[in-house]
């Protein structure tokens, strides 16, 4: 099993409470099999189950209204996403206030245009500035707006009110969360808080392993030094301090020209295509075998991220059964140590690069 960000979870059970009675699990089960519960209906089961359970542990009103919106946010969104899992995605985050004919704003608009043109949709807050213009360049039929509901007025861009791919979240967490599991690269633009705050959640989810490892590139205009002063700071008051690694840079890219950045994502899923942990061990889907010696490249390259074994090139696991739409796709399986994330990235770039058999 794994959760939406790739890790392991068989092996990471969470805290158990008594189980419920025979005869309530079979009438549970009764009714999700009357209802219809889908390709898993062990896990609506589960839900059920816990949702009794809340009842009965004596929570408040507050805590009940919380997790019940809170589902019924994140089942809305997974409902709305569904249709379009066949479509990479790329989330854009950049500052609301910046102007419609601002350079940067020009920059965003060119670079939603160029990476739909690459078939991949753009995700943004719904705002206006930065993410209307990625929207304009996108266009409405292949944007996703992620609305925040806040004490003021708050009203989606033009480009995606009305549609059906604008969802509005009363809670951040939920927002946020549909922001990770849904987007295949991120692409940041200057911005505010919410553009820093974003940057720093996909960072730290990748740093400790809890998110998969996807392109991060900073996009500015060509004289433009807004991240490069982000990454001064970063490397005088973090990393010299210890308080980061020299191989979390690897997460990040700085783009000053469309071409720069929507190449570089597109490079990241050269010969990439997608990671699962089964158990200790990390599987690499990739699009097309390695040569022997370039694979016996990479095992020399990164021994230092193997906690026993080698890299192999195989077929699919057992445990991927599940996912049939792309058991034809090579392997590459490892058991590496789960500390130093950034040199999985590095192993991401140089599987792109490595010879191949095709």
């Amino acid at each position: 099993m794994e959760d939406f960000t790739g890790s392991a979870t068989v092996d990471q059970p969470i805290n158990q409470t008594p189980r419920v009675a025979p005869e309530f699990e079979q009438r549970i089960r009764q009714l999700v099999h009357d209802w219809g519960g889908g390709k898993s209906p062990e896990l609506v089961e589960e839900m059920i189950t816990t949702a009794l359970k809340m009842g009965s542990d004596g929570m408040g009103i507050g805590d009940l209204k919380l997790m019940n919106r809170s589902l019924k946010e994140l089942r809305y969104a997974a409902k709305i996403f569904a249709p379009f899992r066949d479509r990479k995605k790329v989330v854009v985050f950049g500052s609301a206030r910046t102007a419609p004919n601002d350079p940067d704003a020009l920059l965003a608009e060119e670079f939603g245009r160029q990476m739909v043109a690459h078939h991949f949709m753009v995700i943004t807050g719904g705002g206006d500035g930065i993410m209307g213009a990625a929207q304009r360049g996108a266009g409405r039929e292949n944007s996703f707006g992620l609305n925040i509901r806040l004490p003021f007025e708050q009203r989606a861009n033009q480009i995606i009110e009305g549609d059906l791919k604008l969802i509005n979240f009363n809670y951040f967490f939920a927002r946020k969360l549909n922001f990770v599991k849904e987007t295949h690269a991120y692409a940041l633009f200057p911005g505010g808080f919410g553009t820093m705050d974003e940057g720093f959640e996909a960072l730290t989810l990748m740093q400790t392993g809890k998110a998969l490892i996807i392109p991060i590139v900073l996009i500015d205009r060509p004289d433009g030094s807004y991240w490069e002063t982000w990454m001064r700071f970063l490397t005088d008051h973090l990393l010299r301090q210890g308080l980061i690694s020299e191989e979390d840079f690897n997460f990040i890219k700085i783009a000053h020209t469309v071409e720069a950045a929507v190449a570089e994502i597109l490079l990241f899923y050269k010969n990439y295509d997608s990671t699962r942990w089964v158990g200790s061990r990390l599987v690499y889907r990739i699009k097309h075998r390695l040569t022997q010696q370039a694979l016996a490249h990479l095992n020399v390259e990164f021994a230092d991220m193997l906690r026993s074994g080698q890299i192999e090139q195989r077929g699919a696991l057992p445990q991927e059964k599940n996912q049939p739409e792309i058991a034809h796709l090579p392997r590459l399986v490892l058991q590496p140590q789960r500390t130093d994330f950034g040199r999985y990235r590095q192993l991401i770039d140089a599987i792109n690069l490595a010879e191949t058999q095709d």
